[in-house]
């Protein structure tokens, strides 16, 4: 037995009638168009209507099987670029890895020490791509006081560790200095038990 067909108002064929979606107020009970026009038609209004508005239209991309649209960087990436999302209907992330990588690096830079991409950019650009401590290393690791937050500057890995270790205290770090040059900071004995350090 053959599958009852129903004829489109919109493409003029003949589909099933599984193709249409149901509508109470006819007398069939299914749409006059197949589900593809209604949905076509749909999108042409809604990007007509955006358009009318002044507001940016998405053009409709092909994505090939296995693939996804990112909105944010508008690339075509395979379904291994994206995070699992159990709550979306596709199972993925709305962004690929890659933007949302780069929108985490935006927010850690923003709550940690209230600077964007652009600002550190611009301070690793002014001390010529190098650490300012060795002058040597890449400048990598933004630097910021403790105490009150204020950025120092953008430093390699070593010299961010260093000066962090050492407590930020500059009379730690001079005392440092001066046991490399070979001055030793030792304390003096002025009563049993009782040592003064050198001022």
């Amino acid at each position: 037995m053959s599958e009852a067909l129903k004829h489109c108002r919109g493409c003029r064929r003949d589909i099933p009638l599984t193709g249409f979606a149901k509508d109470r107020n006819r007398g069939d009970g299914l749409q006059p168009r197949c589900r593809d026009c209604v949905a076509a038609y749909s999108a042409e209004h809604y990007r007509s209507r955006r358009a009318a508005e002044g507001k940016a239209v998405r053009e409709k991309v092909e994505v090939p099987e296995g693939c996804k649209l990112c909105r944010q960087c508008g690339e075509v990436k395979p379904h291994s670029e994206w995070h699992r999302n159990s709550t979306a209907s596709d199972g993925l992330s709305t962004r690929c890895k890659a933007c949302r990588k780069a929108q985490g690096r935006a927010g850690h830079l923003k709550r940690s020490y209230g600077i964007t991409e652009a600002e550190r950019d611009e301070m690793i650009a002014s001390q010529m791509g190098i650490c300012t401590i060795c002058l040597a290393a890449p400048a990598v690791h933004v630097d910021h006081c403790h105490e009150t937050g204020r950025v120092r500057g953008v430093l390699c890995f070593n010299c961010n560790s260093a000066i962090g270790k050492l407590g930020d205290d500059p009379d730690t770090l001079r005392r440092a200095v001066s046991y490399l040059e070979g001055h030793a900071w030792k304390p003096t004995l002025v009563a049993p038990g009782v040592y003064q350090l050198p001022s």
